[in-house]
């Protein structure tokens, strides 16, 4: 598949039919795999031999899927979990334990945030949020001896701040430690992490991967470019697991190590796999990935330029917008396009955006973000609701940031149905 293009690899990625099988993927809707003799299962366990016998831990639907995704991604492998946030646990998790310690952008979504800062310093592991526009000497300032990753979002949701992947990948390199970072709103199709040194990538694939809000989801794709073996930061990757006999997985597995790994302690232990339905549904997004985000980007910019020369709009942030702050940087990571999410501001603050909400009649109000419907939400009062006011600030939330995710429909009816509702808030 490597010498094909990234729209071909949407659609045949992952999976090739022999002759007279299924031509779409099958769903293996089963929890187990029949062997003929205990001796072929025993292989199994103990990793001797690839196969399966537990969905919990892998499913032939699934893999199929992760290996379209691993493809469009450039990476050497991956893996399906049942959330955007089961993934940047299992992204952290499979790496770090007590006492460890990451760096972290503070631009990125309320529930990492909340699951980072709360969550995972429950389990001993420390972070350190740094602004993604702090220099290299205030990066390099926020590592520690126990430092083990450095994590961030390519575009950051909801407040659309680009990370500078270069200069987060060359600190996380000099310290000797693997940069992860969630390519969830540009998604391959727009930003190619591990050509800019990014080590890691993961999903919430509930978003543009999908495309339709029909399944909630997450992958981990690992680049195979980071050793984990050139120190002794990485224990349980480099040295014997007791609980598989004594196998090491760099040395067994070489660059599957770290997502072997994911999947046969992580998976196995704590589950988090989606089912084989929600990653056929999955799959089948997959395949107009590269069409949906075409459009969702101009469509956009037709938005963004409109509300950008809106009076009752006091500002907007667009990064494909020519003229934004970020355009450049966005120009150098994602030349093709951003995202169709555009952060802006009502004249009249929160009241006012309250209402511009409820005055929509096409787009929805919704959770949701990143479908081919358009749809909206007021990040402060519900996705980062559980933030203080100075977290909200650290994380680059203004009180009065709508988010809105522009969709697929004629631009002309999105642009109308905008038109209207800021006509009502600001009445």
């Amino acid at each position: 598949m490597s010498e094909y293009k990234i729209a071909t690899k949407c659609i045949h990625a992952g999976y090739t039919p022999k002759n007279g099988e299924p031509r779409q993927i099958p769903i293996v809707q089963s929890t187990t795999y029949k062997y003929d003799s205990s001796v072929e299962m025993a292989k199994l366990f103990d990793l001797e031999a690839s196969g399966y016998f537990y969905t919990r831990l892998q499913n032939p639907t699934n893999d199929a899927v992760a290996a379209r995704i691993a493809a469009l991604e450039g990476g050497v492998a991956a893996v399906l979990t049942s959330s955007g946030q089961a993934a940047n646990f299992f992204a952290i998790f499979n790496i770090c334990s007590a006492g460890d310690h990451v760096v972290s952008s503070s631009a990125i979504y309320g529930g990492t945030f909340n699951l980072f800062n709360v969550t995972l310093r429950k389990l001993g592991i420390e972070f350190t949020f740094v602004n993604p526009d702090c220099s290299e000497e205030e990066l390099n300032a926020a590592f520690k001896e126990n430092t083990k990753a450095v994590f961030g979002e390519t575009i950051s949701n909801p407040s659309l701040q680009i990370l500078d992947i270069e200069k987060f990948a060359n600190a996380a390199h000099a310290h000797g430690v693997p940069l992860i970072v969630d390519n969830t709103f540009p998604t391959p199709i727009n930003c190619r992490p591990f050509e800019f040194g990014v080590d890691i990538v993961t999903h919430s694939t509930t978003k543009y991967m999908d495309g339709h809000a029909t399944q909630v989801g997450g992958v981990i794709v690992d680049s195979g470019n980071f050793d984990w073996t050139k120190s002794d930061k990485y224990p349980g990757l480099t040295t014997p697991d007791d609980s598989y006999h004594g196998i090491t997985y760099t040395e067994r597995f070489g660059k599957g190590a770290y997502i072997t790994k994911a999947v046969v302690q992580l998976m196995r232990d704590l589950g988090s796999i989606p089912g084989p339905q929600n990653a056929f549904l999955l799959g089948l997004g997959l395949e107009t990935l590269h069409l949906r985000m075409e459009r969702h980007c101009s469509n956009a910019l037709k938005v963004a330029e409109f509300l950008k020369n809106s009076d009752l709009v006091s500002w907007v942030s667009y990064p494909g917008l020519e003229g934004d702050a970020q355009y450049d940087i966005a120009k150098k990571y994602m030349p093709k396009g951003t995202c169709g999410v555009i952060s802006f501001g009502v004249k009249g603050g929160r009241e006012a955006a309250t209402k511009f909400m409820d005055s929509l009649r096409l787009a929805s109000i919704v959770t949701h973000v990143a479908d081919s419907k358009t749809c909206v939400l007021h990040p402060a009062s519900t996705t980062h609701r559980q933030l203080t006011d100075a977290q909200l600030e650290e994380c680059g939330v203004k009180s009065d940031l709508i988010r809105l995710s522009v969709g697929i429909e004629d631009a002309v009816d999105i642009i109308a149905d905008i038109a209207q509702a800021l006509c009502q808030a600001t009445a």
